[in-house]
Order: structure tokens, then sequence, then C-alpha cells
């Protein structure tokens, strides 16, 4: 749906040439939702409005389907921005119009004049976004989560293909975001729309998305499947989100092992492997021994996952571990046994 290719973007600043986005390319599928993740100043927000050309990249091309973006005239961008809609972190309505007002507003701008249709229209997207008994409220009268509804049904009413969310929940209290991510979820489902979303925060990230881009300074430094990238970060800056939407075992990792007896393992659970009693299994079977130092057990986005953290001794640790493999677990050894490193 979505590629880049070779792009890059440098701002002007006082005589010299600033980089914003280091040269990248990255492909987007059909009907995902994708993550862009970074600190402030990673250059996530100039990477999403290079998308629509709200930001035109310095070098490269943007391609949507067939279409490069970066090729158009001024009339034939504008038309295809009627395919990409965008929800913001500050909810960007027109205060002097009312709810149902501001999800007509892109339907008159795009030419529509039948006041029927517009009625129609603005009816279905209120009740997709649970709002229809506020249309005719203001923004200063409804609550920030309400505020965000209305803004989600405005980038909706020109039937996108794209939806574009920039910080879209930064704004928001925890369940707030929570019940805005389940809409979008929805939303992704059952319109089969490709949803591009940033923020700085990795537990958005597992929750709705299926892929992710980290961003450092201008670079992708990692992408990949959210469950690959979240169980299993390669890059320091992906560690850190990681460490900060799981904060109690970014605890358990720095927790001194080196008086714990026997190898300490991070076990990976993913899908059906999650409610299997492996442990239970290989204790039997292998008359090893183990105890659980941390763990967890969650889901990122419809696919649960579990994480343990334990230490296990025994004369048949390697057997347990390639049975443990044979289900489906995946085994990272962080320090070895306490015989060993003494």
């Amino acid at each position: 749906m979505i590629r880049f290719l070779d792009v890059h973007k440098s701002y002007r600043v006082d005589g010299r040439d600033v980089p914003a986005l280091q040269p990248f390319s990255l492909d987007i599928a059909d009907g995902e939702v994708f993550g862009i993740i970074g600190h402030s100043g990673a250059g996530k927000s100039t990477l999403i409005r290079l998308i629509n050309l709200l930001e035109r990249p310095s070098g490269g091309r943007i391609q949507i389907g067939d279409t490069d973006m970066t090729a158009l005239t001024e009339s034939q961008l504008r038309q295809q921005r009627q395919r990409i809609g965008m929800i913001f972190q500050h909810f960007n309505l027109l205060s002097s119009q009312t709810v149902a007002e501001n999800v007509a507003f892109p339907l008159r701008l795009a030419g529509e004049h039948d006041s029927a249709s517009i009625a129609q229209r603005v009816d279905e997207l209120l009740a997709r976004v649970g709002l229809t008994t506020h249309a005719d409220k203001y923004p200063s009268q409804l609550s920030g989560g309400q505020k965000q509804r209305v803004g989600i049904a405005r980038a909706l009413a020109n039937r996108p293909s794209i939806l574009l969310c920039d910080e879209a929940t930064s704004a928001l209290d925890p369940q707030t975001t929570a019940s805005v991510l389940e809409l979008l979820a929805e939303i992704n489902r059952e319109l089969k729309l490709t949803i591009v979303l940033i923020t700085h925060e990795m537990d958005v990230v597992r929750r709705v998305c299926d892929r992710v881009a980290v961003l450092d300074a201008g670079r992708i430094v990692e992408s990949g499947a959210v469950a690959d990238v979240f169980l299993h970060p390669k890059h320091a800056t992906t560690r850190r989100f990681v460490n900060e939407a799981l904060p109690e075992e970014a605890a358990g990792e720095q927790m001194p092992f080196a008086h714990v007896p026997g190898r300490i393992l991070r076990l990976s659970f993913r899908g059906e492997a999650t409610w299997t009693p492996a442990l239970g299994r290989v204790a039997r079977e292998t008359g090893v021994d183990f105890n659980i130092l941390a763990g967890r057990i969650d889901r990122i986005k419809d696919l649960p996952y579990g994480q343990l953290t334990l230490a296990m001794q025994g004369e048949r640790v390697d057997d347990a571990l390639t049975i443990l493999r044979e289900s489906g677990i995946e085994i990272e050894e962080i320090t070895s046994s306490l015989e060993n490193r003494a």
C-alpha cells in the first residue's frame, strides 16, 4: 500500500541543511496497522507527514499503490489526499462548529453539496464512534476521548483507504487511550483500512500494531513484526522502549543473579504455546528442577504471549531445553550456572 524508496528529509536552518530523516526504504502492507515509535525529535512526525506530502521529501520517492506521490501536481495531490485520513494529538477540531458540522466539513470541502447525503454519512460515522447523542454539542462540551472520536469520524468521512494517526492517544488518560485503541482496531478489522500510527509508547504498539519501525535520531534502527521486536529487541533504543512498557520485567533483568544456582534462562511463548504446561512436562521427563524468577502473560494485539525468567538445574538441562524448543518455545540464556561461574 505505501512504499518509501530511498527517502530522506532535511530542513534549511541558518543557511545549512539539517537532516531530519536519514535515507531509508520501507514498505507498509495493505490493511495492516503499522507503528512508528521514537522519542521526541526522532523524526516520526516528519515521516508520517511525508505520506500525504504535508512534508515533501528532500529526495527519494513515496508510492501509494501504483501512484508516485512525489510526481503529482498540486491538483492531483489534493485529489489523492482524499484517500488519506488523518487524526491528530490535539484533535484540531473547529471550536465554533458542532460535532456534526466538524464531521461534515471534509465532505463539503471535497465538493459534496447534497445535504441529505452529508447528514446520512455523518449519522453513520457518529454511530461508528459512539457519539450519536453528541451531534449537536460543541468541542468545548466534550471530554478528550470524545474529541478524539470526533477526529476519527472526521478522518473517515471521505472513505479513505489509509488512516494516519499522529500521536493520537498522547493527550489521553490510560483508560481513554485503551478505548480509542480498541476503536482503531475495530476500524482496521471492519473497514480493512491501512493504519499508520506514530507514538512514543511501546504499549500502544503492543496493543494494536502488526508491525513496527523504531526511529532514533532520524534513522530506522529496527523494524519487523511487533511480536519479534517486542520479545527480542536488538537495538538499545528498542530495549529502552520495551523496558518502559514492562518496568517490572526491566527491574527483574537488573536483579543480580550471581547467587542463584543453575542456568538462568528467559523463555518466550507465543500463541498456543502460551497455554501449554511445558515446564511440568520437562520436569517429569528429565528430572530437572526450575525456579521462576520473573514472568508475565499478556497479549500482543490478538496474540497471547508469555515470558519467564527462570533458573534451571540438573543433569539433563540440555534435554529439557530441546523439549521446550520442540514445543515452540524460544529460549535465551542470560547467564550460566553458579557452578560454571565459580
